[in-house]
């Protein structure tokens, strides 16, 4: 395929494998990237958030003509039911500032951007092109790939697996176990297209601005999923998503819970008018710090969504594969100017770096709440948002009953279906997770 050899191989053309392969490409190392797509971002049709601050240590200039949809102003936060939906909301002029925190994206457009950023900074990319295997020397080392194409096989001093959270090469070669179906979400979306000025109208925006919803409740049949939709620039991204796990205990289907969605009440009508264009579905790792699998070896270490590194609990994932990206990169380059070779020994210090960082912080900080999640998920995605709900109902219903009435009413409906000390206990339970 090619005869030279590379500082590295990046396996992935994804946020993380991008950003692996700009910072090494920046700090001076020969990279060579290989995507399976058609094109970077041929196979994220869907839009998604970015967060500023993880790819401003990376491009920091990337405002000057990277394709951002809107800036988020906007967050609201939902617990619903079949018909009703009650929640917090958050919303501050303070976040139209000069550089803004956060963006709505449509990655395909954004993937390739991003690419192009990479391969003006120096790195080698081929698409089309499926890795099928390590290539390792003979005391077990990781040394190349080998590719479908003709004679396909290309050798550098490290290989970084950046393929996603179902990537079969780090399977088959026995770095990672099988990713277990209790650790990764199937989630669907929709893109539904509005003029902007509707969506300005619609959900009190101008300009630039942008907002998010992410709701949890009854939605998700009583598995452990959330629903979200937020606003692009002339579309609405909307979807769901469970454990997969659930969705094979349940029948349920994950196209079945957004139409549902989608026809919610409080939903239906911030779609009414628009164009259904496309369509996607994807999987996204929820193990969270528990479901990390081992992230270096000789030869080889992992990036992004292939690590499980996405904050299920706050819904973050751009800026954890962004920044795990550019910190092998980082150690790669710190290794190759040193003249040290990629040893599982040396590439510790890719570890040592993940644990300074937020990344780590943050996902060892909630590392008991998935579990706690999927094994109170009837109660939590259930019996609690019904019974939350039907308090508010009671108690803002006019209806010639005195307050104090109504209070006792709504303790008696916590009483009498027994989950006041489930719901007491579950949230002391949560807190203690939380911390």
């Amino acid at each position: 395929m090619i005869e030279e050899k590379f500082d590295a191989i990046v396996v992935g053309a994804g946020a993380s494998g991008n950003a692996c392969a700009y910072t090494m490409a920046k700090l001076g190392l020969k990279v060579l990237q290989l995507e399976r797509g058609e094109y970077p971002g041929s196979k994220n049709v869907q839009g998604a958030i970015l967060y500023a601050d993880a790819l401003e240590k990376i491009i920091p200039d990337f405002r000057d003509d990277a394709p951002l949809e809107r800036h988020i102003i906007e967050q609201r936060q939902w617990t619903m039911t079949e018909t009703a939906h009650v929640g917090m909301h958050f919303r501050s002029d303070e976040f139209n500032e000069e550089r803004p925190n956060r963006y709505t994206i449509v990655r395909a457009q954004f993937d390739k951007w991003f690419s192009r950023k990479v391969r003006e900074a120096g790195v080698t990319l081929l698409c089309e092109t499926t890795v099928t295997d390590l290539i390792r020397d003979n005391n077990g080392r990781v040394i190349g790939v080998r590719t479908d194409r003709a004679d396909g096989v290309a050798f550098a001093g490290i290989v970084v697996l950046a393929e996603g959270v179902n990537g079969l090469v780090g399977e088959r070669a026995g770095l990672r176990p099988v990713v277990a179906p209790e650790t990764v979400a199937l989630a669907v979306k929709e893109m539904h297209f509005l003029p902007r000025e509707v969506i300005d109208e619609r959900f009190n925006l101008k300009g630039n601005e942008g907002m998010v919803i992410e709701a949890m409740g009854t939605i998700t049949k009583g598995m452990t999923g959330t629903a979200f939709l937020y606003t692009n620039g002339e579309s609405i991204s909307v979807g769901i998503g469970c454990i997969v796990s659930d969705f094979e205990g349940t029948g349920q289907t994950p196209y079945g819970l957004l139409e549902a969605f989608k026809n919610h009440p409080s939903i239906k009508p911030m779609l009414a008018g628009s164009e259904c264009k496309e369509y996607a579905a994807h999987l996204i790792p929820e193990g969270g710090y528990k479901a990390i699998p081992q992230l270096c070896g000789d030869g080889w270490l992992v990036v992004g969504d292939a690590g499980q590194f996405v904050n299920a609990v706050h819904r973050e994932g751009s800026n954890l594969a962004m920044t795990t990206g550019r910190i092998a990169g980082e150690t790669i380059a710190w290794l190759k100017t040193r003249k040290e070779p990629a040893t599982a020994a040396n590439l510790a210090e890719y570890q040592r770096r993940l644990e300074a960082s937020f990344v780590m912080k943050d996902l060892k900080k909630y590392k008991n709440i998935p579990a706690f999640l999927h094994s109170r998920a009837g109660q939590l995605f259930g019996l609690y948002p019904r019974l939350i709900t039907q308090a508010a109902q009671t108690y803002f219903r006019v209806d010639g009953k005195d307050k104090r009435s109504k209070e006792s009413e709504i303790i008696k409906s916590f009483t009498k279906s027994r989950s006041l000390p489930g719901l007491l206990g579950d949230a002391f339970k949560l807190a203690r997770a939380w911390r």
